[in-house]
């Protein structure tokens, strides 16, 4: 696997839109995010179709790939941040150049329903990339310090650090209204099936990975911590769907362990659900899996690698480190 160089002070950081633009965020956000960054002594800058807007709020496949490519080849940029997520980010994924990729290495930092593009570019450059926060959420004046502390500790140190959970959560459009947040205060772990593994991470936002399937840009399942995220739009009847979908793959029984987000309150999932749904499934009964996790789409989130090690320990608390990175 290749690890991209760590991040310096006063390095360059390109925003990218490979979903939708920029033009969607507010200006004042956009000058937030901006103020953060160089705050931390970073440099950003943009490519000409990062403010290109469609009637899907996007653009067009040819100028959003050509942004990817001109980031990659541009030996000044040292991480890529994308703008926000949406649905068609997929669409990129036969026009992308996987060589300037591979050539070029830099850190990738997304989530949500860019995971389709990030683990076909780890599974066909072996580069590894990173969960994160999106360009558009450095904007958030409250409770960004344990979103900060994470990037960190993956993107600007080499040494493995342990992942200590947050008992606070907020599910809120903080940026809306960055004054009167929702700070929830939020219990520990789910434990759902106890054990211990040290295996490479796989994350996906679960949609993606049905976007995937049977492609040749499904990764394989062997050896792995499966990261499992949606958003609010996924139920429980959906997300029983979901993962039965995932128990279908032919490598599923590969998996070594299965680590699940922490619900969003409009998808009125709860514990009590989660656990008849897993223990419906025989297939997971011999899996350890955890849930309501610090990463995605509520705040705050932990940054951490894709297809690189962590190791989980389960018995009565929950021990998560990220070794390699």
């Amino acid at each position: 696997m290749i690890i991209p160089a760590k991040l310096q002070k006063w390095d360059e950081i390109r925003v990218v839109a490979l979903a939708r633009s920029l033009s969607l965020v507010w200006e004042k956000n956009t000058k937030l995010a901006i103020e953060k960054f160089e705050k931390e002594w970073y440099k950003i800058t943009f490519w000409k179709h990062v403010w290109e807007m469609d009637e899907f709020n996007s653009s067009s496949i040819e100028s959003r790939i050509e942004d990817l490519h001109e980031a990659f080849l541009d030996k000044n940029i040292k991480a890529i941040f994308t703008v926000i997520w949406w649905y068609n980010t997929n669409q990129l994924l036969d026009y992308i150049d996987f060589n300037i990729i591979k050539n070029n290495p830099k850190i990738l930092c997304w989530f949500s329903d860019i995971t389709a593009i990030t683990n076909a570019i780890t599974y066909i450059t072996w580069i590894i990339t990173y969960s994160w926060t999106h360009f558009s959420t450095w904007a958030m004046q409250k409770w960004f310090e344990y979103n900060l502390e994470y990037f960190n500790k993956c993107l600007t140190q080499d040494k493995s650090f342990k992942v200590i959970h947050s008992y606070s959560r907020s599910d809120d459009f903080w940026f809306i209204d960055q004054e009167n947040r929702d700070f929830i205060q939020d219990k520990d772990y789910w434990i759902i099936n106890k054990w211990k593994a040290t295996w490479k991470i796989i994350w996906w936002h679960v949609r993606c990975l049905a976007c995937l399937q049977w492609t040749k840009y499904m990764p394989s399942f062997k050896n792995s911590i499966l990261f499992l995220e949606e958003d609010e739009e996924t139920n429980w009847p959906l997300f029983d769907r979901l993962i039965q979908s995932l128990i279908h793959q032919k490598d599923f029984s590969k998996v070594n362990w299965i680590v699940i987000w922490r619900f969003q309150k409009n998808s009125k999932i709860s514990k009590e659900n989660l656990i008849k749904i897993i223990k419906t499934k025989k297939e997971l009964n011999n899996i350890p899996i955890i849930a309501n996790t610090d990463f995605w789409h509520t705040n705050p989130l932990i940054t951490f690698p894709i297809w690189w090690t962590a190791s989980l320990l389960v018995e009565d608390n929950v021990n998560l480190e990220i070794i390699n990175h």
